[in-house]
Order: C-alpha cells, then structure tokens, then sequence
C-alpha cells in the first residue's frame, strides 16, 4: 500500500511533465498560425475528418497489412495532433469561445470511437471475441474518462487525475496499429480498456476525497 502512494506522486509529476511540454511546444508551433485566418474550428474539424478518414483505412488491412495499418496510424496521429493545436491557438489568437470548447471535446470523442469501431471490425471479421469484447470497454472507458472529468469539474472539483487521458490513449492504440502486422493490436486495446477503467476509478475515488475533506480541490 505503501508503495502505491508512493508512485502515484511520482506518475503525477511525469504526466504533468509531458502534458506541460507539449502544451508549450503546441504554443510555440501555432505562433505564426494566430496572425492567420485559419481558425480553431477549423482545425477542430480537420482533425476529426482525418480521424474519421484514418478508420475507414483500417478494415482494409486484409488487402495490406503494413500499408492500411500504418497509413492509418499516420493519418490517425496527425488529426489527434491537430486537435491539440486547435486548443493552442484558441488560446494564442485570442479566440476561445465556449462553443470552441464544445465542438473540440465532441469530435474528440468521434474520432476515437471511430478508430475503436474499425479496430472491432477487424477483431470481429479475425474472429476475436475476446479483443472485441475488450474493445467495447475501452471505448465505454474512453467516454467515461472526460466524462467524469466534466461532471466532477461542474462541481467544483478535479478530476483530472489518472494516466488515462486521451493523449494516453491515442499514443496506444497508434502504437496497437503500427504492431498490428506483428500481432500486438489486441495486446494494445487490453491495455486501453485496463487503464481507461483504472482512470474513470481514480477520478471518482478522488472526487470522493475531495468530497469527504470539505468539497475543496486538493
């Protein structure tokens, strides 16, 4: 037990380490973009059209494995790079808006549940029940993690605690398409749905504790 209290500091710190340094280096990439008329919906919905693109490439696998997985993968991580400049250059230029902030957490769930749709598909089509039931409850995790997040938020609490966030999640199910030639995508989805369930339990354990000590963050 105490061993745990002990990491979960520790993973703390690097998570905020690497959120903290991609939030700045989308800063410094979006500068020249701001003086721009490109716009944060904009690119709001680039980034989920490629998503959307990226899973309709990947029940194509059984024509080419390597190609459609990986082309996947690309297309796949740069719409989930481009919805992390959106938020940047909301802020850059000035022009967050609360709608901005609407569309931007609603494609964000599309586009990965599309993903984990086409990933099913394959699983389904290969005969894998077991991954496509894995599947079901990373996606039913996926939706859960920012929803408890909100919901504790609309309390006045955080609830932005875990390693299951979203970055989290695209980085594993990229890294499930590029193994998937070598078998390792259902390897990844277990991964997903393990630790998208173990975050949505963190987070409402801690608003409980935030709860239980007064209703204040902590």
């Amino acid at each position: 037990m105490h061993a745990l209290k002990e990491d979960a500091p520790a993973l703390s710190r690097v998570k905020h380490g690497y959120t903290t340094g991609a939030r700045t280096l989308a800063s410094r990439s979006v500068t020249g973009l701001a003086r721009t008329r490109v716009t944060p919906n904009a690119l709001t919905v680039s980034g989920v059209s490629l998503c959307l693109v990226a899973a309709l490439l990947v029940p194509f696998e059984n024509r080419d494995e390597l190609l459609f997985y990986w082309l996947g993968a690309g297309i796949f991580v740069l719409g989930s790079i481009l919805d992390i400049l959106d938020g940047a250059l909301a802020r850059a230029g000035g022009r967050s808006t609360v709608f901005g902030a609407f569309l931007d957490s609603t494609t964000d769930r599309v586009g990965e549940g599309a993903m984990l749709a086409a990933i099913a598909l394959v699983f389904a089509r290969n005969g894998n029940d077991t991954a496509v039931v894995f599947t079901v409850v990373g996606v039913a995790g996926s939706f859960l993690v920012p929803y408890v997040r909100a919901k504790a938020e609309a309390l006045g609490l955080r609830g932005d605690v875990g390693l299951g966030s979203r970055a989290e999640r695209v980085a594993v199910i990229t890294a499930g398409l590029v193994l998937a030639p070598w078998g390792l995508l259902p390897w990844a989805i277990y991964l997903l749905a393990a630790t998208s369930c173990f975050t949505v339990l963190q987070r409402v354990l801690h608003v409980r504790k935030q709860l239980l000590s007064g209703g204040t963050n902590v």
